[in-house]
């Protein structure tokens, strides 16, 4: 085991330019390295009120062909203050030579979904293939999440079926990226 973060000689990078070279199959979607933060709405039938959120999403790699993946967020106010922690997930992205994402993605509320989606310009489009539950898990049987890139700033919408609903939004958030620490 590594004493310490410095010690690792395989660590993660958020920056290009820092840590290990990225694997070439990873060209479409280097844009996507780096920590987002901003804030989002969300809704869904099921829900007696829209609300609003902020988040956090941070792409990094090790010089292998995939990235790292993790996302959380919490609910806000009315002012931007934090109410309580909302969702969380991490996962695996991993890009194939024509461009084709395999995105495995678990949540800690018993949810884990694979998805498939592609790459095309400053877009990126990911729908699940499956999605597995335990047995405590709120009912979801498909999602679609939709990234547009402009520069620095990152647009994320979210469409989910669950709890007997069809497919519909469910969420958007506006992201800028974070300078490296």
């Amino acid at each position: 085991m590594f004493e310490s973060v410095q010690d690792n000689p395989y660590p993660d990078t958020h920056v290009l330019g820092e840590g290990p070279e990225p694997h070439p199959l990873l060209r479409p979607v280097l844009p996507l390295i780096g920590r987002w933060h901003g804030r989002g709405e969300g809704e869904y039938p099921t829900l007696e009120q829209d609300f609003r959120y902020e988040q956090e999403l941070t792409f990094s790699h090790d010089g292998r062909p995939f990235l790292r993946y993790e996302a959380r967020a919490w609910l806000i106010d009315g002012s931007g203050a934090p109410v309580r922690p909302a969702g969380r997930e991490a996962g695996w992205w991993r890009v194939t030579p024509d461009a084709t994402l395999e995105v495995v993605l678990a949540h800690p509320t018993g949810i884990v979904e694979t998805y498939v989606g592609r790459v095309s310009g400053n877009e990126v489009e990911i729908e699940t293939g499956e999605v597995a539950l335990t047995p405590l898990a709120k009912e979801v049987t498909a999602t679609r999440r939709h990234y547009t890139l402009d520069g620095d700033r990152m647009t994320v919408v979210h469409d989910m079926a669950a709890v007997g609903r069809p497919l519909q939004h469910h969420l958007t958030a506006h992201l800028r990226r974070r300078p490296s620490s």
